[in-house]
Protein backbone atom coordinates (compact mmCIF):
# COMPACT_ATOMS: atom_id res chain seq x y z
CA UNK A 1 0.00 0.00 0.00
CA UNK A 2 1.05 3.57 -0.72
CA UNK A 3 -0.28 6.55 1.19
CA UNK A 4 -0.31 10.00 -0.37
CA UNK A 5 -0.92 13.14 1.67
CA UNK A 6 -1.35 16.51 -0.02
CA UNK A 7 -0.80 19.86 1.66
CA UNK A 8 -0.39 23.49 0.73
CA UNK A 9 -3.86 24.33 -0.50
CA UNK A 10 -5.63 27.52 0.49
CA UNK A 11 -7.33 30.68 -0.69
CA UNK A 12 -5.57 33.27 -2.82
CA UNK A 13 -6.51 36.15 -5.07
CA UNK A 14 -6.17 35.93 -8.82
CA UNK A 15 -2.56 36.35 -9.87
CA UNK A 16 -1.26 34.80 -6.68
CA UNK A 17 0.76 31.64 -6.11
CA UNK A 18 0.56 28.45 -4.11
CA UNK A 19 2.79 25.41 -3.81
CA UNK A 20 1.21 22.05 -3.23
CA UNK A 21 3.14 19.14 -1.75
CA UNK A 22 2.39 15.43 -1.88
CA UNK A 23 4.22 13.20 0.58
CA UNK A 24 4.29 9.48 -0.20
CA UNK A 25 4.77 6.74 2.36
CA UNK A 26 4.38 3.00 2.59
CA UNK A 27 5.50 0.69 -0.21
CA UNK A 28 6.70 3.50 -2.42
CA UNK A 29 8.74 3.03 -5.52
CA UNK A 30 10.83 5.77 -6.99
CA UNK A 31 10.41 4.23 -10.45
CA UNK A 32 6.89 5.49 -10.90
CA UNK A 33 5.32 8.48 -12.56
CA UNK A 34 3.42 10.88 -10.32
CA UNK A 35 0.57 13.12 -11.36
CA UNK A 36 -1.65 15.94 -10.20
CA UNK A 37 -5.34 16.08 -11.04
CA UNK A 38 -8.09 18.47 -9.99
CA UNK A 39 -11.85 18.45 -9.69
CA UNK A 40 -14.06 21.50 -9.57
CA UNK A 41 -17.64 21.37 -8.24
CA UNK A 42 -19.96 19.78 -10.77
CA UNK A 43 -17.11 18.84 -13.10
CA UNK A 44 -15.18 15.69 -13.83
CA UNK A 45 -11.70 15.12 -12.49
CA UNK A 46 -9.17 16.50 -14.93
CA UNK A 47 -5.49 16.03 -15.53
CA UNK A 48 -3.13 18.84 -14.50
CA UNK A 49 0.47 17.60 -14.72
CA UNK A 50 2.64 14.49 -14.58
CA UNK A 51 6.32 13.88 -13.89
CA UNK A 52 8.48 10.91 -14.73
CA UNK A 53 10.14 8.82 -12.04
CA UNK A 54 13.49 10.53 -12.60
CA UNK A 55 11.96 13.99 -12.73
CA UNK A 56 13.53 14.58 -16.11
CA UNK A 57 10.29 14.61 -18.06
CA UNK A 58 7.08 16.50 -17.42
CA UNK A 59 3.80 17.04 -19.21
CA UNK A 60 1.07 19.59 -18.57
CA UNK A 61 -2.51 20.26 -19.46
CA UNK A 62 -2.81 23.16 -21.89
CA UNK A 63 -4.83 25.11 -19.33
CA UNK A 64 -1.89 25.29 -16.89
CA UNK A 65 1.11 25.20 -19.20
CA UNK A 66 3.48 28.07 -18.49
CA UNK A 67 1.89 28.77 -15.08
CA UNK A 68 2.31 25.51 -13.15
CA UNK A 69 5.47 23.52 -12.53
CA UNK A 70 5.62 19.95 -11.28
CA UNK A 71 8.74 18.63 -9.58
CA UNK A 72 9.79 15.82 -7.28
CA UNK A 73 12.36 15.08 -4.62
CA UNK A 74 12.82 11.31 -4.54
CA UNK A 75 15.01 11.49 -1.45
CA UNK A 76 12.01 12.92 0.39
CA UNK A 77 9.36 10.89 -1.48
CA UNK A 78 7.62 14.16 -2.23
CA UNK A 79 6.09 15.68 -5.35
CA UNK A 80 5.36 19.37 -5.70
CA UNK A 81 3.10 21.54 -7.81
CA UNK A 82 4.11 25.19 -7.98
CA UNK A 83 1.14 27.22 -9.18
CA UNK A 84 1.69 30.79 -10.34
CA UNK A 85 -0.57 33.37 -11.96
CA UNK A 86 -3.59 31.61 -10.52
CA UNK A 87 -6.99 32.22 -12.06
CA UNK A 88 -10.49 31.76 -10.61
CA UNK A 89 -10.97 28.83 -12.98
CA UNK A 90 -8.13 27.03 -11.17
CA UNK A 91 -10.41 26.68 -8.15
CA UNK A 92 -10.77 22.97 -7.41
CA UNK A 93 -9.76 20.15 -5.13
CA UNK A 94 -6.29 19.06 -6.19
CA UNK A 95 -5.30 15.40 -5.96
CA UNK A 96 -1.92 13.76 -6.07
CA UNK A 97 -1.75 10.33 -7.71
CA UNK A 98 0.85 7.59 -8.09
CA UNK A 99 1.13 5.39 -11.14
CA UNK A 100 2.34 1.79 -10.86
CA UNK A 101 4.45 2.38 -13.96
CA UNK A 102 7.30 4.63 -15.00
CA UNK A 103 5.36 5.68 -18.12
CA UNK A 104 3.75 9.10 -17.84
CA UNK A 105 0.01 9.32 -18.47
CA UNK A 106 -2.70 11.95 -18.34
CA UNK A 107 -5.44 9.32 -17.86
CA UNK A 108 -6.78 9.06 -14.33
CA UNK A 109 -7.38 5.29 -14.66
CA UNK A 110 -3.63 4.73 -15.08
CA UNK A 111 -3.11 5.75 -11.45
CA UNK A 112 -3.79 3.35 -8.62
CA UNK A 113 -3.08 5.44 -5.52
CA UNK A 114 -4.68 8.76 -4.68
CA UNK A 115 -4.40 11.31 -1.92
CA UNK A 116 -7.36 12.79 -0.09
CA UNK A 117 -7.13 16.09 -1.95
CA UNK A 118 -6.45 19.68 -0.95
CA UNK A 119 -8.72 22.62 -1.71
CA UNK A 120 -7.47 25.53 -3.80
CA UNK A 121 -9.71 28.57 -4.06
CA UNK A 122 -8.84 31.53 -6.28
CA UNK A 123 -10.93 34.68 -5.95
CA UNK A 124 -11.19 37.40 -8.56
Amino acid sequence: QVQLVESGGGSVQAGGSLRLSCAASGRTSRRNAMGWFRQAPGKEREFVAVISWSGGNTYYADSVKGRFTISRDNAKNTVYLQMNSLKPEDTAVYYCAASPRATMSSAYYEYNYWGQGTQVTVSS
